[in-house]
C-alpha cells in the first residue's frame, strides 16, 4: 500500500488487519437507502468504500437498504445504479437487497424473542415515546415488557401473519431502559407496515428496523470493515449487541467516519425533497442539486468528484468544505481536457462597414491553446458578427482595452476592428456598433505587425446559432444552511440566470453532456435533455475563475 493512500485512519486499520492475520480479505459495501437520490456526500462513501476494497484486492456489495417500503421506488433504485456507475466503479454480481434477507432477519427476531432478549410491546408510538425518557432522565419500562417468551413468540408469528392493523404491536430488544444510550432503550427491531414493497411485493406485512437489518446484513455478506458517517457512532453498541446476542458466523467491525459537508450546500433528502416540492427547483436532478445526478447533468467529470474527496480526506472531525474546492477540483479536470469554442452570451451587433457583402470567410482556430495534437477548427466570419455587450463601452476608463469608440481590438482568430459609429434606439440603447476591419491582420496569414492590447471573442452573424444558455450559481446565499429554521428563507435569487446567446456553429455536434470551454467566459455542455435539433440548451459548469473566493471565505469565517 502507497503512502498516498495509507495516510487516513481507516486504511491504517485494514492495512493493520491484513498484516496482522485478522483478514485475509477486505470485504466493504456501500448501503443506500432508495428513498432520494445520491448526494455528493454519498460520493465520500463510494469512493471509500469502493476504494479500499480495490486497493487491496477486496470486494464492494451494493446493497439497497430497502426497509422503509413507504418511502422507497424503483426510480431511485436505477438512479442510484447509474450514479455509482458513472462514478467509476462496479459492484460485479454483488447487487444484493436487506429484503434479500427478510427471511432470515425474522429467524433472528425469533432467537431474540427465545432468548428472552426481545419482546411484543403494545403501547402505542407516543407512549413508547414517552416512556423512553431523555437524555437526562432514564426511561420506563414498558408494562408488556414482562410478556412470557411463548406469549411474545405467538404475537410475533401473527405480526408476520397480518392479524394485526399497522401500529398495535411493534417487537422490541430487551436491553436497558436506563442506559445512557437512548439507543440501547429497548429499541424497536419490528413494526407492522401493510404496504407494498419495490422489491418483495406483498410478502411481507412486517419490516426490520434500520439498524437491525443493517448489522445482521454486514454480518451475512461477510463484511469485514462496516464503514458509516459519525452519526451512527452512538448506534455502534446496538451494533455489537445484535452481534453479541445472535453469534453470526462472521463478525464485521463498525468504524465511523466524518460526513462531508459542502458549503452553499445540503444534503438531507428531505430537505432536498422540500426544494422539488416548492418548485424551486425542477427536480432530484436539477444542475443546481448537489444530488450526483444534478452536478452530471451540469457537466461536472466524476473524475473531478473523485478528486474531491479525496481532498476533503477521511477524518474523525466534521468539516464544511467551501465550494470554491469543489469547483476548483472541476476547473483543473476541464482545463486539461475541454475544448475551446467561441459563443456569446449576451449579443451585441457589429457591422463591418468596409468588408464585403456576401462574403464568408473561414478562419482557423486552436482547439486548446496547449495541445496542439487536438488540431484545429474552422470559424465563419462574415461582414456581420456579434460581441459580448460586456466588451463594449461607450465612456470608458483609460485602461479599458476592449473595444470603445475610435478604440481598437483584435478579434479571436481573425482581424483587427476599429469602432466608427455606435448605434442607439429611440430609448438611447446601444443597438449596434459599426466598425472597420484591417484587412491586413488576419491571424496567422497578416502582413501587418501591429500589436493590439484587447483581444475579444465575437460570432459570425448569419451563421451563428441561436442557443438558451443557462448560469448556474450557489442555490443559497449561506455557507451553511442546515443551521437555518427554514432554508427557503436563504435561497438564493440569482441561482438561475438564463441568457439568450449566439455560438459558433461547430457546436451543434456537441454531444449532450460533453464540456467545452466558451472562450473568456467559462466551461459549458449541452444540457442532457432539454435539447433538440431546433433547440440548444446549454449549462454553464462553472465559471473561468473562482468569483466567490474572497466572499466565501469570509462567510466561513463568520460561520465558525
Amino acid at each position: 500500500m502507497s503512502d498516498d493512500v495509507s495516510r487516513d485512519f481507516i486504511r491504517k486499520i485494514i492495512y493493520d488487519d491484513l498484516e496482522s492475520g485478522k483478514h485475509d480479505e477486505i470485504v466493504t459495501r456501500f448501503p443506500p437507502e432508495p428513498n432520494g437520490y445520491l448526494h455528493i456526500g454519498h460520493v465520500m462513501s463510494i469512493c471509500l468504500n469502493f476504494g479500499v476494497a480495490a486497493e487491496n484486492d477486496g470486494r464492494t456489495f451494493l446493497r439497497y437498504d430497502d426497509t422503509n417500503p413507504g418511502k422507497e421506488d424503483e426510480v431511485f433504485v436505477r438512479a442510484i445504479e447509474s450514479d455509482v456507475h458513472w462514478l467509476g466503479f462496479d459492484w460485479a454480481d454483488r447487487l444484493t437487497h436487506a429484503s434479500d434477507y427478510f427471511e432470515r432477519l425474522y429467524e433472528s427476531g425469533e432467537k431474540l424473542v427465545e432468548l428472552g432478549l426481545a419482546y411484543v410491546d403494545s403501547l402505542s408510538a407516543d407512549e413508547i415515546r414517552e416512556h423512553r425518557g431523555t437524555l437526562t432522565e432514564c426511561g420506563r419500562n414498558s408494562p408488556f415488557r414482562d410478556r412470557s417468551v411463548g406469549e411474545n413468540m405467538d404475537l410475533f408469528r401473527r405480526m408476520r401473519a397480518g392479524e394485526f392493523v399497522d401500529g398495535v404491536h411493534v417487537l422490541r430488544a430487551k436491553i436497558d431502559m436506563a442506559s445512557p444510550n437512548m439507543n440501547l432503550r429497548d429499541p424497536a427491531l419490528y413494526r407492522i407496515r401493510h404496504i407494498s414493497h419495490q422489491h418483495t411485493g406483498d410478502a411481507w406485512c412486517i419490516y426490520p428496523m434500520y439498524d437491525f437489518a443493517h448489522t445482521l446484513s454486514d454480518a451475512f455478506e461477510g463484511i469485514t470493515h462496516s464503514l458509516c458517517t459519525l452519526e451512527f457512532e452512538d448506534h455502534r453498541p446496538l451494533y455489537d449487541w445484535f452481534l453479541d446476542n445472535l453469534k453470526p458466523p462472521h463478525r464485521p467491525r463498525q468504524i465511523e467516519f466524518s460526513r462531508l459537508n459542502l458549503a452553499y450546500a445540503i444534503t438531507s433528502k428531505r430537505k432536498l425533497g422540500v426544494l422539488i416540492d416548492n418548485k424551486v427547483v425542477s427536480g432530484w436532478d436539477d444542475p443546481r442539486m448537489p444530488t450526483i445526478a444534478g452536478m452530471r447533468r451540469r457537466g461536472y467529470p466524476a473524475a473531478a468528484l473523485r478528486n474531491f474527496v479525496k481532498r476533503g480526506g477521511v477524518t474523525k472531525k466534521d468539516k464544511l468544505i467551501e465550494m470554491g474546492v469543489l469547483e476548483n477540483s472541476v476547473r483543473e479536470i476541464l482545463g486539461e481536457v475541454a475544448e475551446r469554442r467561441m459563443a456569446v452570451l449576451r449579443p451585441l451587433k457589429v457591422v463591418l462597414t468596409n468588408y464585403p457583402e456576401g462574403r464568408v470567410e473561414m478562419m482557423q482556430a486552436m482547439n486548446h491553446p496547449n495541445r496542439p495534437e487536438l488540431g484545429k477548427r474552422e470559424v465563419p466570419f462574415s461582414r456581420e458578427i456579434w460581441i459580448e455587450r460586456d466588451d463594449f463601452m461607450e465612456d470608458a476608463p483609460r485602461k479599458f482595452f476592449r473595444l470603445k469608440p475610435g478604440g481598437e481590438v483584435r478579434l479571436r482568430s481573425a482581424y483587427i476592428i476599429r469602432c466608427d459609429e455606435v448605434v442607439k434606439n429611440d430609448a438611447g440603447e446601444i443597438v449596434e456598433l459599426r466598425c472597420s476591419y484591417d484587412a491586413d491582420t488576419r491571424s496567422g496569414t497578416g502582413t501587418s505587425d501591429r500589436k493590439i492590447k484587447g483581444t475579444i471573442h465575437w460570432v459570425s452573424g448569419d451563421q451563428a446559432l441561436p442557443a438558451t444558455v443557462r448560469l448556474y450559481d450557489r442555490l443559497f446565499t449561506v455557507p451553511d444552511p442546515n443551521t437555518v429554521d427554514d432554508i427557503m428563507d436563504v435561497l438564493n435569487p440569482d441561482s438561475l440566470a438564463t441568457v439568450e446567446a449566439k455560438l459558433e456553429p461547430s457546436l451543434a455536434s456537441l454531444e449532450p453532456g460533453e464540456a467545452v470551454q466558451f472562450e473568456r467566459l467559462g466551461y459549458f455542455c449541452q444540457d442532457a435533455h432539454d435539447n433538440s435539433k431546433d433547440s440548444l440548451v446549454f449549462n454553464r459548469i462553472v465559471t473561468l475563475r473562482d468569483s466567490w473566493a474572497r466572499i466565501e471565505k469570509q462567510a466561513m469565517r463568520g460561520q465558525t
